[in-house]
């Protein structure tokens, strides 16, 4: 993407805001854009670092409405900051809620087949030599310790996956946390954090 394209979709999605502060916030972009060429990266390399200017935009509005609810405390910028906050995270939500319950409800399932399989492992390794196994007393057992460990690298994926899932959500939090860590800071320490 070039710069005159990032820039022009971030102008596109800040359309709403002052035209003071949206002029700043290009202006900073720009500057952005200006020290990276200046670094030796193109411009595609610069836009790629900076992100989606459409999300972009819609966070740096949502957050000018939360400063401008931290600054004015009057109902109107407190319904504008709510409903801005709420439309970046009804956006989110409607998308990535269904997927995770989906992600969530098939890792649950593995788990529960890896639990499931590896009882039955215990139970042929146990039983099968005497309940006339097909193979012999030998297979039943290796056949039992296979299942076993299939059940148990299972698990294991599983919890890999699982925690790239928790390592995922938890980055999506902090994202919106980010966001909204100016609105939620409170005037002493606001103060506190700037001597």
């Amino acid at each position: 993407m070039t710069r005159q394209e990032f820039l022009r979709r971030l102008r596109a999605g800040l359309v709403g805001l002052p035209t003071t502060t949206a002029n700043e916030i290009a202006a900073d972009y720009e500057t952005h854009f200006d020290d990276g060429i200046a670094a030796g990266r193109s411009e595609a390399e610069v836009a790629a670092a900076l992100g989606d200017p459409d999300r972009l935009a819609r966070e740096l509005r949502a957050a000018a409405v939360a400063q401008r609810w931290h600054q004015e405390k009057n109902p109107s910028a407190a319904v504008a900051a709510i409903f801005a906050v709420l439309g970046l995270g009804a956006i989110s939500i409607l998308f990535l809620l269904p997927i995770l319950m989906s992600v969530v409800g098939v890792l649950f399932g593995l788990f529960m087949a890896a639990i499931g399989v590896f009882i039955a492992g215990g139970a042929i390794m146990v039983a099968g030599p005497f309940a006339g196994f097909p193979g012999g007393p030998a297979a039943a057992i290796l056949a039992g310790l296979g299942l076993m460990a299939g059940s148990t690298t299972l698990a294991a994926l599983t919890a890999v996956l699982t925690i790239w899932l928790i390592n995922g959500v938890v980055w999506f939090a902090r994202l919106h946390y980010r966001l909204l860590k100016p609105a939620l800071n409170t005037p002493t320490q606001d103060a506190a954090q700037e001597s």
